[in-house]
């Protein structure tokens, strides 16, 4: 795991703030497909909707030196996630339809909920 996105998850989890219980699932050795889930949901909730997060940091944060094996499937939990309504999929600042054909770098940041 990253050590840099372990510290951020790690305090994340350690605070009193509403994405604590994600960040711990994130941290724990459950299912990979679960805790890149819940390292995008930390990451983006806390960064909130003026920041973001790559599928990269997730990826990095669960699967460590492996982080590249898990990249497909954290691409696919974003639109998952997209779907919802949790966050949004953007690139080069523009908001995607994670349904829609696209191709490259993409940033997730957490939905502007009202």
């Amino acid at each position: 795991m990253s050590d840099r996105l372990r510290t951020e998850l790690e305090t994340i989890a350690d605070g009193p703030g509403p994405h604590a219980g994600v960040a711990r699932v994130a941290l724990d050795e459950g299912p990979l497909e679960r805790r890149l889930e819940a390292a995008i949901c930390a990451l983006a909730g806390h960064r909130g909707v003026g920041s973001s997060t790559c599928p990269s940091d997730a990826a990095r944060a669960v699967s460590g030196a492996d982080w590249r094996t898990a990249m497909d499937a954290a691409r696919d939990i974003s639109r998952s996630l997209a779907r919802r309504g949790l966050v949004q999929i953007t690139q080069r600042g523009e908001v995607l339809d994670p349904d829609g054909e696209w191709r490259g770098p993409i940033r997730i940041r957490a939905a502007d909920l009202p």
